[in-house]
């Protein structure tokens, strides 16, 4: 499976392709989905955004066996073009169970450098039957807490970080039967019936964010600053001291889960 938008430069995609080729010789490992993360997944790129390649990898059965366990990450040099690194499989399930939505986001990117359709499939449909919703919605939660609490004197960009977790939650509280939310922004805000003048104003710092290498300082618009704030005193409300799930029954359908999926492709 592959999905690349035009917008995306030809000679960089080439040179992370040849990255993770690469890896999978190198490391002896075999790359069950890569994608692209970040502004340009989340849907608000700048003329300079960097590449933030995100991986799923298994290694060969006879290493989860050994006593010596092999590192769980896979990082590549970091410069302002590429950001490439991925994650062993197991690694993402242990996460997955402790509510960690990067997981899930990472099966829903619109950007795919390369994949196995069931691979993706079969993992989301895990995540619907294992994640624990209060642990995925304090992961939001403080995830945008965090980053809202930088919105306030950095950059403008920094609202988008702070605002994408808002949209979450809000898609959360709007979807109670479901445990995989949208990865980007737009879907997510479409998705969530949010209070009037939010989509317009995210819009519109959409369109500057698409066009300017740097949008400065300002005042955050209104209805965003409400919306954000309203959504993370609710969350921490429903989320912070809520009830959490027994994690046995997850994490038997999480070694199932691996079991099943190295004897098929590792």
């Amino acid at each position: 499976m592959r999905a690349i938008p035009d917008s995306m430069d030809v000679a960089i995609v080439a040179s992370i392709d040849d990255r993770l080729s690469r890896l999978e010789v190198d490391d002896g490992v075999r790359i069950a989905w890569a994608i692209e993360s970040g502004s340009r997944a989340w849907g608000f790129p700048s003329p300079d955004s960097d590449y933030d390649a995100r991986f799923l990898y298994l290694r060969p059965a006879g290493d989860y066996l050994s006593p010596w366990p092999r590192r769980d990450v896979i990082e590549t040099p970091l410069d302002k073009i590429f950001d490439v690194n991925g994650w062993d499989v197991a690694k993402a399930l242990r996460l997955l169970v402790k509510g960690n939505g990067t997981v899930t986001e990472w099966l829903r990117s619109p950007i795919v450098y390369r994949g196995d359709p069931q691979f993706r499939d079969d993992l989301l449909t895990l995540a619907e039957q294992v994640t624990d919703r209060a642990l995925l919605g304090r992961h939001y939660l403080h995830v945008g807490r965090r980053q809202w609490a930088d919105a306030q004197t950095a950059s403008l960009k920094k609202v988008f970080y702070a605002l994408r977790p808002a949209a979450i939650l809000r898609w959360l509280e709007q979807n109670p039967d479901r445990t995989v939310p949208p990865m980007d922004l737009p879907t997510a805000l479409a998705e969530c019936d949010p209070p009037a003048g939010v989509v317009a104003a995210t819009e519109d710092l959409i369109a500057v964010k698409a066009v300017a290498r740097e949008i400065g300082r300002g005042t955050v618009p209104p209805p965003i600053a409400r919306f954000v704030n309203e959504q993370y005193a609710l969350a921490e409300l429903r989320y912070e001291d809520a009830e959490r799930h027994d994690p046995a029954e997850a994490i038997a359908r999480c070694e199932e889960f691996l079991r099943g999926l190295v004897g098929r492709l590792g």
